[in-house]
């Protein structure tokens, strides 16, 4: 189960990350970066949700402790990589890179975040896998 969620994480990871260019260049020309971002939150948590729908059955939790382990497991992994990304590849500084997750500010990541790690239970549930 582990080894599934973590190649699932890595599309997850690889098409949020073709979102995330796709909406540098359609989107903010025409919205502007930080409303693009914002609007982008909610497309990439209907791709997460998707991507978990069609994989979830496949990685096979059988406990709803299970889902939520695969759901921390993504949502670590993705912390990682969005902070990475961000200080090393693009160089922002903290504040740049906190400011997606303060809400008071208008950022909306956060929410991704939760979608993310709550997509596993959910579709587990749906799909009744447990």
């Amino acid at each position: 189960m582990l080894l599934r969620a973590v190649l699932v994480w890595m599309l997850i990871a690889m098409a949020e990350t073709i979102h995330g260019i796709l909406r540098v260049r359609l989107l903010n020309p025409r919205v502007g970066d930080h409303r693009a971002r914002q609007i982008a939150v909610g497309t990439a948590s209907l791709i997460i949700l998707g991507i978990a729908a069609l994989t979830v059955p496949w990685i096979a939790p059988t406990s709803p402790g299970d889902a939520l382990a695969v759901g921390a497991l993504w949502l670590v992994a993705m912390l990682a990589f969005e902070f990475s990304l961000g200080r090393f590849v693009f160089h922002l500084k903290w504040d740049r890179i906190l400011a997606d997750f303060d809400f008071r500010r208008g950022g909306l990541l956060g929410f991704g975040m939760l979608v993310l790690f709550f997509a596993p239970y959910l579709v587990g549930r749906a799909c009744r896998l447990f």
